[in-house]
This record gives structure tokens, C-alpha cells and sequence, in this order.
């Protein structure tokens, strides 16, 4: 069952109250998974029951996506923020450095948290901030088409089209190696979160000038990237690798930019292995 925590941030104009929803299950040592721009956390979905075995999961929408609401007015979505929201969450929830796991802006955020070592280990599926200028440009012309599709599809036709494999490979092949896989229901939902995703603008345009370059150091760090992403190209785990010599770099077969649901079983032995 979706939880909403509540806690209050500084703003430029002041202290404001804020909520995040998130959905915890399973006993152990905790681990935050963070989803991609414009998903929302049922991208997890495929893993969740996997790691809930070993782990204390807590599956978050970030601010503006999913049935999180927006930031406060004048709070910028760019890391500076999003992540002393997502520390003061944890904080509210009486979690001190969890594990953290995230995928693609998710990734990001998770290796951010290490970085300001609010993590006790980070695995980054697909993480964004290793792009080159040609590559980010083409990455958010992509995103930016498929933000154009949810929006502009009546609700009818989407559910049409996920009702058959191919209808959901074009509402999802950007992002699933094996959308097929997908349930309808799943594809149905994370369009819809697409196209209400109320903080999708302004993080897209916070992440114009965002490469990642800081130190993760003192906690395991695993970079892993699915051979067939067509978002984010594979040849950007080598740059993630250069830029944080110490991580592991994982190589996902058959899996896409989403890839827990491409292969659950892989991708949750990877979060595991680095969370161990």
C-alpha cells in the first residue's frame, strides 16, 4: 500500500511542508529505489517481492512524479534539492543511510547521495550524468517525444495499444528491451504518470548542464548498464567507470534503459551483491 510521509524544507521563502509517497515492504537493512524522469515507483515493481526478502524496501515517488506532489514554489528540481528532500524523508522516517538504488535520473540522484555519503551503498542502473552533449541532446528529444505522445493520446487508444505487444513496444520500446513483457495494466499506468508527471519540465531542464563528477568513495558503488538501452548509450558506463574508479561496472544482457523489468532476476541479485 502507497504511504504519503510528511516533513518540512527550507525554502527561499522559508520553512514549507512537503510529502513524498513511497511503499515499504520486507525486513532487513533498509534500501531506497528511486525511479527515472517521468516514471513513477512502480517501475520497481517487477523486483520489489525479490528484494523484499532480504531488504526493507521503500520504493519512492520523487517530488512531482507518480502521487508525490510538487516541490514548494520557487524550490528548483535540480540535485541541490531533491536531495536534502530525499535525506530529510529518511530522516522522517527513521532511516539512517540506506542502501540506495536507482535508475537513470534515479541513478543519478543515488550516486549524488553517495557522494554526500547519505548512502551506505549506491547501484546506478543506467545512471544519467555521463553523457556528452550529443548524447544528452538526444536523450531528452527522446523523452521530450514520449512526454508529447502521453499527452496527446486519448486515453482509449492507450489502452488499445497496450492490449498487444506491439501496441506496447511503441508506447514503451524507448525504455524496455522486452516491453512485451510488460503487463498492460503496467504500461496503461506509467503513460498516465508520464503524461501528469508534474515536475517532468523542470527536470529536464535542470539536467541540461548536469554531468556527474563528484567522489563516491568509502561505500560500495556498482554502475550497471543493459546492452540494448536505447536512451542512454552503454558507451556511458566506461565514462562512469573513468569518472569513479573504484565502482564495479556491471554489464545487463537483453536489458533495455528500464531493466528490472527486462530481467528482475538479474538486476535484483546486482542491487543485492553491492547492498551485501
Amino acid at each position: 500500500m502507497t504511504t504519503q510521509v510528511s516533513f518540512s524544507i527550507d525554502t527561499p521563502r522559508g520553512r514549507r511542508p512537503l510529502s513524498v509517497a513511497y511503499r515499504r515492504s520486507g525486513t532487513g537493512a533498509p534500501l531506497l529505489l528511486l525511479h527515472g524522469i517521468g516514471h513513477h515507483r512502480q517501475a520497481w515493481d517487477p523486483v520489489v517481492h525479490i528484494l523484499a526478502a532480504e531488504r526493507d524496501v521503500i520504493a519512492v515517488d520523487l517530488p512531482g512524479f507518480g502521487e508525490s506532489p510538487a516541490l514548494p514554489e520557487a524550490v528548483p528540481y535540480g540535485l541541490s534539492s531533491v536531495v536534502p528532500v530525499l535525506s530529510a524523508m529518511c530522516e522522517a522516517l527513521g532511516v539512517d543511510r540506506p542502501h540506495v538504488a536507482g535508475n537513470s535520473l534515479g541513478g543519478l540522484i543515488a550516486l549524488e547521495l553517495g557522494h554526500r555519503k547519505l548512502a551506505r551503498s549506491v547501484t546506478a542502473l543506467s545512471p544519467a550524468g555521463f553523457w556528452s552533449q550529443g548524447e544528452r541532446r538526444y536523450a531528452f528529444s527522446a523523452l521530450s517525444a514520449m512526454r508529447y505522445g502521453a499527452k496527446a493520446l486519448p486515453l482509449p487508444i492507450i489502452e488499445r495499444l497496450s492490449r498487444s505487444a506491439a501496441g506496447r513496444a511503441a508506447l514503451t520500446g524507448t525504455i524496455y528491451a522486452r516491453p512485451g513483457r510488460r503487463s498492460p495494466e503496467a504500461v496503461v499506468s506509467e503513460t498516465l504518470a508520464l503524461r501528469t508527471a508534474t515536475g517532468f519540465d523542470e527536470t529536464l531542464a535542470a539536467g541540461r548542464d548536469v554531468f556527474f563528477t563528484g567522489e563516491v568513495s568509502e561505500v560500495p558503488v556498482t554502475v550497471a548498464w543493459g546492452d540494448k538501452d536505447r536512451l542512454l548509450l552503454r558507451r556511458q558506463g566506461i565514462r562512469a567507470k573513468h569518472t569513479i574508479p573504484g565502482a564495479r561496472l556491471v554489464r545487463l544482457p537483453g536489458c533495455g534503459h528500464v531493466p528490472m523489468n527486462d530481467d528482475p532476476a538479474l538486476v535484483a541479485r546486482v542491487i543485492l551483491d553491492t547492498s551485501s
